[in-house]
């Protein structure tokens, strides 16, 4: 049975990605950055019918906590076959270029960035002991230079200093894991589930958390052939849901 971690994951599209995963026979780790609100989260899941999730206590800009988690899972399992790096925060709002202050982009990037590098890292032994390992980041339409440079794409105008450049960077770190790893059997890729009605965004979007877990699922569970250093976008109407840079 193939083990997998999802950070962030006792909500919105976190959490209907865990529920996918275990119907499709994985064991599931749920990470929360409150043990206790995500027992909860797990024990609801179980009256549901899921089986095979297990909430773990993971806050992605602790390194405590990271190793903490790491050693659970390397007990009860000896190795991670997928890691889906989910957990995010939007920010204060607005995040202008000239105003926002230093503190609020770095505790954005803290999170969507360097927590993401943190956990990646901290795991990489245990997904090198997988025969195919997988790594998910997950991103945002808002992170490609490319679009937010387009006056013609649909959300040209939604800018902001923090948020967007945290996927930006993200997706730039991606790249280079994806190449360094190049040798081995594992997939790296940055994931933008698309703009999801979720309580991330006062659930504005028009996305559902279960197009969005289900873009995340397929883009992760591939073979030995899928692609490796990608940007696939569910906002993207491209056969494939590549996403430009």
């Amino acid at each position: 049975m193939k083990t997998v971690l999802i950070t962030g994951a006792n909500r919105s599209i976190g959490l209907e990605t865990v529920k996918q995963l275990s119907a499709k026979g994985l064991f599931v780790y749920l990470g929360s950055r409150n043990l206790e609100n995500g027992e909860t989260v797990v024990r609801d899941l179980k009256k549901d019918g899921f089986q095979n999730i297990k909430a773990v206590e993971i806050d992605v800009t602790n390194p405590e906590s990271i190793s903490n988690a790491k050693n659970i899972i390397e007990k009860e399992q000896g190795k991670l076959d997928i890691l889906i790096n989910n957990a995010g925060i939007l920010g204060i709002n607005p995040q202008t270029a000239s105003e926002t202050s230093i503190k609020d982009i770095q505790q954005v990037f803290d999170t969507n960035f360097f927590g993401v590098i943190s956990v990646t890292q901290t795991f990489l032994d245990l997904l090198k002991k997988s025969d195919s390992p997988r790594i998910s980041n997950i991103t945002s339409g808002l992170g490609s230079l490319t679009l937010h440079s387009d006056p013609n794409w649909k959300y040209y105008h939604v800018k902001g200093a923090a948020y967007g450049p945290s996927k930006s960077a993200l997706n730039a770190y991606t790249i280079v894991l994806a190449y360094e790893l190049r040798e081995l059997p594992f997939k790296v890729n940055v994931i933008d589930p698309g703009y999801t009605a979720t309580d991330f965004n006062g659930h504005n979007g028009p996305g559902s958390v279960e197009s969005a877990a289900s873009f995340i699922i397929k883009h992760t569970l591939t073979d030995e052939n899928g692609p490796t250093g990608q940007y696939f976008s569910n906002d993207i109407e491209d056969e494939n849901g590549i996403s430009p840079w």
